[in-house]
């Protein structure tokens, strides 16, 4: 009588665990959303880490059960997590002499789903642009299910522009006489125009 009750223990134990959320597994993308995607903004090459060696951390939000999980991505990759995928072209930050300080990504949100009752499983894009950290309400992923945001992106920049300090050391040994600090003669970091930036400055 004890070894039956014995045996059972284990399947009831089992049983009682909730599944956990799934783990993001690099994936196709469908043949029908597989083209390249041109990102609005390219990054200006000279100024941080190239783009294809940049990280973005991503959250996805599953709003049926509230389970959050944050996803590490490269551009180019697609990373799918149960009936999503998550595609992302490009992330950005502003160096760190830029203000305002702004980090986005520019990414595709697919969702396999049934459009009507009776219709089978395809997959739809639901969001396709820039996701931005500091200003969410810019856009956002409209959908009822799944909610996507960016974190971060990783990205090393130089030190700050070195002009400055080339031209305090000539102006130190100029020996100039003037006795105005550096900071007001607009001896400041020379800024580096951000990804944002478009059209020429009046």
């Amino acid at each position: 009588m004890k070894l039956p009750l014995l045996a059972l223990l284990p399947l009831l134990a089992a049983c009682s665990q909730e599944p956990g959320a799934p783990q993001a597994q690099e994936t196709k993308v469908p043949d029908e959303f597989a083209a390249p995607v041109p990102a609005p903004r390219a990054a200006d090459p000279g100024v941080g880490t190239p783009l294809a060696e940049r990280v973005a951390t991503l959250g996805l939000l599953n709003k049926r059960n509230n389970i959050s999980q944050d996803i590490q991505m490269k551009p180019g990759e697609s990373r799918r997590v149960g009936n999503v995928i998550i595609r992302l072209a490009s992330c950005e930050r502003t160096a760190p002499w830029e203000n305002p300080p702004e980090t986005g990504a520019f990414v595709q949100v697919l969702v396999q789903e049934r459009r009507s009752a009776d219709s089978r499983l395809e997959w739809h894009r639901v969001f396709s642009g820039w996701l931005f950290k500091n200003n969410p309400s810019l856009n956002v992923v409209e959908h009822p299910v799944y909610d996507v945001w960016v974190k971060d992106c990783t990205m090393d920049f130089p030190s700050a522009p070195e002009v400055s300090a080339t031209r305090r050391s000539s102006s130190n040994a100029s020996g100039s006489g003037n006795a105005e600090p550096a900071e007001a003669q607009g001896d400041e970091p020379v800024a580096v125009p951000s990804p944002a930036s478009t059209g020429p400055t009046a």
